[in-house]
């Protein structure tokens, strides 16, 4: 019966960290509205967060409105309806693509960095130092930064769903000769508000959960440089299945809310 015993370790485990995890959320909000506000590290962290991982979202977004627009385009026209390229592509990509595949690679890109950083942080010390001076270190490194990536990640997937129907537009352009006025002329006119309001809240979740799971791995990591990889790893894991669960609630929530 090891295996049984095994189990119940690993889901008292289980249990144990949402419990940290949930009283690590509630402290955030506790201290978030608390004095002194930590603006000039919220800004900076806002800079370091959004400037780092823009490069990558474009990237990202533009090979995204690519292929997809390359795989679509031939089953699209085997019905008559290549027309409808720059509705289907918009409305898939604002909808459901930008949103979580933006995410995901910022789960990867700052998920694994803040876990990192406050790993090393907490193993060398320097947290712990803070603490000693008087200095508030939750406030000024959880907060700080947990904020940051909730507020930049919005914008982050909009330049990326940009970037994305922008690359459509160019298989589009050298594979059907279509203007880019036609193109975009199409493309907003296939959006409506219920599919960008709601694509658009969720990557407020999708920020707080990233940098929540972060900070947690690596505010508490284990002593020795093996607990600041594990801390990395495991924030990058935890977040994206974070981001799954959310992505889920808000489709639901949302085609809930529009039926009605």
């Amino acid at each position: 019966m090891a295996w049984y015993g095994r189990l119940k370790t690993r889901k008292d485990a289980f249990l144990i960290e949402i419990g940290e995890l949930s009283f690590f959320t509630f402290r955030f909000f506790k201290d978030l509205f608390k004095y002194p506000f930590e603006f000039k590290e919220l800004a900076r962290q806002c800079y370091i967060l959004g400037n780092r991982s823009l490069v990558l979202v474009c990237i990202t977004g533009f090979i995204i409105g690519l292929v997809l627009t390359l795989q679509t385009r031939p089953t699209l026209m085997e019905f008559g309806a290549v027309s409808w390229m720059p509705s289907m592509v918009s409305i898939s990509i604002v909808r459901e693509i930008g949103p979580i595949i933006t995410a995901l690679v910022c789960a990867g890109r700052i998920g694994s960095g803040i876990g990192a950083e406050l790993g090393s942080m907490r193993v060398t010390e320097q947290i712990d130092a803070m603490e000693v001076s008087g200095t508030n270190p939750f406030k000024y490194l959880v907060v700080t930064r947990v904020l940051a990536i909730t507020l930049m990640l919005p914008l982050l997937v909009i330049i990326g769903d940009a970037v994305a129907l922008f690359g459509s537009f160019i298989v589009e352009n050298t594979k059907g000769n279509v203007s880019f006025t036609l193109y975009f002329n199409q493309v907003f006119d296939a959006i409506e508000f219920g599919d960008l309001m709601p694509a658009t809240i969720k990557t407020f979740f999708f920020g707080l959960a990233i940098g929540l799971v972060g900070c947690y791995k690596g505010y508490y990591c284990k002593k020795g440089t093996a607990g600041v990889g594990a801390a990395a790893n495991s924030a990058v894991v935890v977040a994206s299945l974070l981001l799954f669960v959310i992505d889920f609630i808000a489709v639901f929530i949302t085609d809930i809310f529009f039926d009605l």
